[in-house]
């Protein structure tokens, strides 16, 4: 059985010290027993037999009975823990160390060497701290600056170069001796040799040196802030960019090519993923677009696209212009097409790592964008918010006046319903006198027939209340057309009821003005003189041209009747002013002078002042913001 076996090539080891051919075949009979076998090393080292060939590695004279001794004792060693701890002592490092030493040591003999020292040093962290305290890490990094000569190595034979494997058992036993577990004080060592490996990446993209390389570096970089600092500041995180670039360039011709980008990528992922502010340095070589492109691929592994999409979402964490790149290069789509396609709950996670981002981004570049502007016209910005608060008052002032407008002139109509008109003879004469001094019309036959000539003036259109300030002004009717001044009053009342807000008394040219007596036509008058004021005032922008057009015809023909009447000095001054040139100002003042306001004036006046005062109030804040 095994036991027996065991324990017979054990005693020929011991008698066979001066054929070492024969103790040779003996310890490759052994490893082949004890590989991957923990019971059988398990016996090997209780019987000595593990004590007994470590002897044998130092004292025999004969290299190959050495090399075969040496890796032996490693097959044992990586088959069961008790004999790693067994050997994992700084004695035995010490010889390993003279075997890389010694000048007359063969290139196959310092490979079994650094052999060991792997499996030392695999999952145990007292292997670790053996090869730091004895100086043996520090001829691993002498090995691993000088074993390969980048001007005479040639790749094309790497699996019989003997100095190749030894080089890739050096990165590998690096990589063992700074990761599972990490232990930073090796990191901190093993980055002295970063600029050599930043040379070999931008001298060589082949994959067999790209792959030990980017092995080495990601795990030495891995969760150590410092050692990704000094990475940065060599501009390593360039060359690991410019090296994806390239492959990515031939990746569409070659499949090797595509699985070497995501090695690139995933040591790109182990560069930033603690410390993302770093991935800056990358958006210049635009590394999210290729990677998106990568992604892409369709003979992707579910771990690649893991390892793509998380460097995806530290790239984009806290850098802008990655995260603007992904969002132009239709990033988020394919995020939430993998999200929803895919079974694999890491990749899910991924995928919703990076969408996270996406939020955060959008929130911020939203909040940066709106500080840039408010940066940029803050003065203008400032300026805007008071005209839009100032512009509320003033829809707030013109609802309200135009709301009393409306309660008068209904307050006026029920009045003509219940009253009755009465034309005298001076009226009469007046209309008369009126009627001599109109246009006589181009066509008289078109106003034979009794027709009315209607002009509209551009409507005044009030969001706030909807309703349409339509100032009409209907020319006269023939001379030789009766008057009838209950129907002309019944025709206003009428066209006051379908038109909101409109100026019915600027309709005199129908109706000879007379002296009413309790003044309903002077108070119209003077509600077609307020409303032209509230639209120069408040609405300075909106149909002046037309509405003043119409106002001068107004005003010529009430002028004559205006001076002949006796009883003006007891008249609103704002009733009467229709021949003057007047403004907002002086129109203000004159009616603050006025001792004689109708209703309509004083409703003007009133929220004039008011708005003055807010005006005032608002100036005042501005200053004081100013101070």
């Amino acid at each position: 059985d095994m036991k027996t076996d065991l324990n017979l090539l054990l005693e020929c080891l011991k008698y066979q010290m001066d054929c070492p051919l024969s103790q040779k075949e003996a310890l490759i009979t052994i490893y082949s027993i004890c590989q991957q076998n923990s019971e059988a090393s398990e016996y090997f080292r209780e019987i000595g037999g593990l004590m007994f060939i470590n002897d044998l590695a130092k004292s025999s004279a004969h290299c190959i009975v050495k090399e075969a001794a040496l890796f032996t004792l490693g097959i044992i060693i990586e088959s069961n823990v008790y004999c790693q701890q067994t050997l994992c002592t700084s004695a035995l490092f010490e010889d390993l160390i003279l075997f890389l030493i010694k000048k007359d040591s063969g290139v196959n003999l310092k490979r079994m060497s650094v052999y060991v020292i792997l499996v030392l040093v695999s999952n145990n962290k007292n292997g670790q701290t053996c090869v730091r305290d004895t100086g043996c890490i520090s001829l691993l990094l002498q090995l691993f600056r000088t074993t390969l000569s980048m001007s005479e190595k040639n790749l094309s034979d790497e699996t019989s170069d003997p100095c190749y494997q030894l080089w890739c058992s050096v990165c590998s036993t690096l990589c063992a001796c700074v990761n599972n577990p990490q232990n930073e004080d090796n990191q901190n060592i093993c980055c002295s040799v970063f600029p050599y490996a930043k040379e070999w990446l931008e001298s060589c993209t082949e994959p067999e040196i790209v792959r030990p390389i980017c092995s080495f570096l990601g795990l030495t970089v891995a969760n150590n802030s410092y050692v990704q600092k000094y990475f940065a500041s060599i501009g390593g995180l360039d060359t690991l960019a410019k090296v994806l670039l390239e492959l990515m360039h031939d990746s569409c011709l070659s499949h090797s090519s595509m699985k070497l980008a995501v090695v690139v990528t995933k040591t790109l992922d182990a560069c930033i993923a603690t410390n993302s502010a770093m991935g800056v340095v990358l958006a210049k070589y635009h590394t999210v677009s290729e990677l998106l492109k990568l992604l892409s691929n369709e003979t992707l592994s579910t771990g690649e696209k893991i390892s793509i999409i998380l460097t995806i979402g530290h790239l984009t964490e806290v850098c802008e212009e990655n995260q603007c790149e992904l969002l132009q290069n239709n990033g988020l789509p394919l995020m939430i097409q993998v999200l929803t396609e895919s079974q694999d709950e890491e990749l899910i996670k991924a995928a919703t790592f990076v969408l996270q981002n996406c939020k955060q981004m959008t929130e911020q570049l939203s909040l940066k964008l709106c500080d840039k502007s408010l940066n940029a016209n803050n003065a203008e910005e400032l300026d805007v918010q008071v005209r839009k608060r100032c512009l509320q008052d003033y829809w707030k002032k013109v609802k309200e006046i135009l709301h009393r407008i409306n309660s008068i002139e209904k307050q006026h109509d029920e009045e003509r319903v219940q009253g009755e008109i009465f034309v005298d003879e001076s009226s009469v004469a007046n209309s008369e006198a009126l009627k001599s001094h109109e246009v006589k019309p181009v066509d008289p036959k078109k106003y034979t027939e009794g027709t009315q000539k209607v002009v509209f003036c551009p409507q005044l259109t009030s969001k706030l209340n909807n309703q349409v300030l339509a100032p009409s002004v209907t020319s006269a009717p023939p001379k030789n057309e009766t008057v009838n001044a209950m129907d002309a009053a019944s025709t206003r009342q009428t066209e006051q009821r379908n038109i909101p807000c409109s100026v019915t008394e600027l309709q005199t040219d129908s109706v000879p003005q007379t002296h009413n007596v309790n003044g309903k036509t002077a108070c119209g008058k003077s509600r077609s003189d307020g409303l032209y004021f509230l639209v120069t005032f408040f609405l300075p922008h909106l149909g002046q041209h037309s509405f003043c057009s119409e106002k001068t015809e107004r005003i010529k023909s009430t002028s004559a009747i205006s001076s002949s009447h006796k009883m003006a000095d007891l008249r609103c001054l704002g009733c009467t002013a229709g021949g003057l040139s007047l403004n907002s100002r002086t129109f203000t003042k004159m009616l603050q002078r006025c001792l004689h306001r109708c209703e309509h004036h004083r409703v003007i006046l009133e929220a004039e002042e008011r708005y003055r005062g807010e005006l005032r109030r608002v100036a005042a804040g501005n200053n004081n913001r100013s101070a």
